[in-house]
């Protein structure tokens, strides 16, 4: 099992903006597109998934318990940042650190 599918720690420790562009029906979406009712608008070129700027960010597309077991809701269709994240990038251990979680 991928490591990722047990952990979810990025999804609800950062913020996810990205450009309309990835959104259902745009240009440079993957599979669907991510929806645009799981997103708010941040600027004309900017846009946000929904929960990830709450005070405690939460991804609204994750599902499961952080941690125990997740899973993307949208995961063909995520964004590039979702997609450019790397469990070795120094973000990785900040955020499981966050949610108690032992470093990769």
């Amino acid at each position: 099992m991928n490591v990722c599918q047990t952990c979810g720690a990025c999804c609800a420790s950062f913020r996810v903006d990205f450009h309309p562009a990835e959104l259902a029906g745009g240009a440079f979406a993957w599979e669907a597109g991510v929806p645009v009712a799981l997103t708010v608008p941040v600027t004309p070129a900017i846009v946000r998934m929904a929960g990830t700027d709450a005070a405690a960010p939460r991804c609204v597309a994750l599902g499961g318990e952080v941690g125990q077991c997740v899973a993307c809701t949208i995961y063909e269709a995520r964004p590039s940042p979702c997609r450019e994240f790397d469990t070795a990038h120094d973000a990785c251990a900040r955020a499981r650190q966050r949610h108690g979680l032992p470093p990769l």
